[in-house]
């Protein structure tokens, strides 16, 4: 009677053993899956950066190779030859208001093209001084306020300092040229029938007028 379970268990026995088996070469198989995709996905990624890093050195390359030093502003005057200050004695002149009396204190600096020009206008000085304390005595307090105001004030200084020296200049006209100038760069692109080209105005000695001071009262 003790022999028959014991032949029972070893008959069962080989299906156990065979079903351990398949599951360990199920295991071993996925571990492999997964080792191969890791190393893959790692391969994957190895070889793209270097491959980025290319993209990005070539395109840098390129850059270096095509980009062009930026354009450097023109310089306004010429480094060799620098412009020459005159600088005038402070004017004090009673302005043109009616309703109160008010005077204004302006210092003002010619700017000449060059110092042989500067010694020349230092002859016509008085004339010079005549003509800029006539332009004075016109304005009134409300038109020297104002930034227009003292943009205008500097051109009438600098067409009456020139008059000594025999350049005539009408202001009314000079600023007529000077918008008509600005709205022709403007229409540069637009098609135009030809037109009469106008004189251009002579060169000025004086190039421009700055104040050194500016108080009204």
């Amino acid at each position: 009677m003790s022999a028959a379970p014991a032949a029972t268990t070893t008959a069962d026995a080989p299906p156990a053993a065979k079903g351990g088996k398949k599951k360990l070469i199920i295991i071993i198989a996925a571990a492999l899956l997964v080792v191969l995709a890791g190393g893959g996905a790692a391969f994957f990624l190895m070889k793209k950066k270097p491959v980025e890093g290319d993209e990005e050195g070539a395109d840098g390359h390129a850059k270096a190779e095509t980009s062009e030093p930026a354009a450097k502003a023109k310089p306004k005057h010429d480094p060799k030859h620098p412009p020459t200050f005159v600088p005038l004695d402070p004017f004090t002149v009673n302005l043109a208001d009616k309703d109160s009396e008010r005077y204004a204190q302006i210092a003002v600096t010619l700017e000449i093209d060059d110092a042989k020009t500067a010694d020349e206008l230092k002859v016509y000085m008085p004339a010079i001084r005549n003509n800029i304390l006539m332009v004075l005595s016109h304005k009134t307090a409300a038109e020297l306020l104002t930034r227009e105001g003292k943009e205008k004030l500097a051109k009438s200084i600098l067409y009456a300092a020139v008059r000594p020296l025999g350049f005539e200049v009408d202001e009314e006209e000079a600023d007529t040229n000077a918008a008509a100038a600005a709205a022709d760069a403007d229409a540069d692109a637009v098609p135009k029938k030809k037109k009469k080209k106008k004189k251009a105005p002579p060169a000025l000695p004086v190039t421009a007028v700055h104040f050194a001071n500016f108080i009204v009262q």
